[in-house]
């Protein structure tokens, strides 16, 4: 299909609950200590939602923030994709709900769960509808309440996860500005390895999890950290080459935020400065979708993103699943 316009990212926005989780907390919750999470996961801390709060209330205050920061008002809005994996409601979709909190009855909304990949995919279904003239400005909104599907008697798992939600506002822009290229798969093959049952599990699923715990997190970390490791450096690669591009011409990229050791990893893969990668993960922990999204907009309002930055958005994630997209910063 031939473009009839070009696609970026206009405005951003995140919101992250208050309350914060530190690894001191922890201590007292399940065997582990600071010394340990620090060394092994980069973290510190991590927010958790209330339990009195729905999600779509901290998406819906990330998406207000980039409807505002993108200048235009919401009922220009004319598409919501929200990327989720531990959504309100089966149904309605986080999407619906998010619209309901906007109150933009009537604007098409629909959920995507690629895990912590989600947000990746639905910037880049996003960059379809503006693309082929469909919408003028898209809403994509990465929200998670991991929290709620964490069992915090796991140690391998309790210290990875904290909620937050971000979002971004995608629209037309002009020249060489905005959404370059992207690169996305999935191994459903190896799913396996980072499970979240919901309606249906099997006797495995059930044996993997403690007592009781049925819908909460289960990781195969080796497994995991083998994949991210490789994945994130090789789709990077990937959307690089693709635009005959070097990965020495990025200003900046922009990893999801699942631990320290995979980030250094694939940096190292990559032989591309460390200082020029975002993190944040040592205050958020793993937010999954929603990781990416406010790096970027940390990052923005910190003026750390100037109009022009060359910048990849990277990630992998249950299914399992894995995305980079390189743009050009339009702001």
């Amino acid at each position: 299909m031939t473009k009839l316009y070009k696609a970026g990212i206009l405005g951003t926005g995140s919101c992250l609950p208050e309350r914060k989780l530190t690894n001191a907390e922890l201590e007292n919750i399940v065997e582990t200590s600071d010394e340990w999470i620090t060394k092994r996961t980069g973290i510190r801390e991590r927010r958790i939602i209330d339990d009195d709060l729905p999600l779509a209330k901290l998406a819906a205050r990330a998406a207000e923030n980039a409807i505002h920061d993108a200048g235009i008002v919401k009922e220009e809005i004319e598409l919501i994709i929200a990327a989720t994996l531990t959504p309100d409601y089966l149904t309605p979709n986080l999407a619906c709900s998010v619209q309901k909190e906007l109150q933009l009855s009537g604007v098409p909304a629909f959920d995507m769960n690629a895990a912590c990949t989600g947000f990746v995919y639905a910037l880049n279904v996003a960059q379809q509808f503006i693309e082929n003239g469909a919408c003028r400005y898209v809403l994509v909104v990465a929200a998670e309440a991991l929290s709620r599907v964490t069992d915090y008697q796991d140690r391998k798992t309790c210290v990875l996860f904290g909620d937050g939600a971000g979002a971004t506002v995608v629209g037309r822009v002009e020249d060489s500005a905005g959404i370059i290229g992207c690169t996305a798969g999935a191994y459903g093959e190896l799913g396996h390895n980072l499970t979240i049952p919901c309606l249906y599990s099997t006797e495995e699923d059930r044996e993997k999890r403690n007592e009781g715990k049925k819908q909460v997190i289960w990781m195969d970390g080796s497994e995991v950290f083998t994949f991210a490791a490789r994945i994130m450096a090789e789709a990077t690669l990937r959307v690089v080459s693709d635009a005959q591009l070097s990965v020495g011409d990025l200003d900046h990229i922009f990893p999801h935020q699942a631990n320290a050791r995979i980030l250094k990893n694939a940096v190292k893969r990559l032989e591309y400065p460390i200082e020029k990668v975002y993190s944040n993960l040592e205050h958020t922990g793993n937010i999954s979708a929603a990781s990416i999204p406010v790096c970027l907009d940390e990052a923005s309002k910190a003026g750390r993103l100037k109009k022009g930055d060359k910048i990849v958005l990277v990630a992998f994630g249950g299914g399992l699943t894995y995305g980079a997209m390189l743009l050009q910063w339009s702001k």
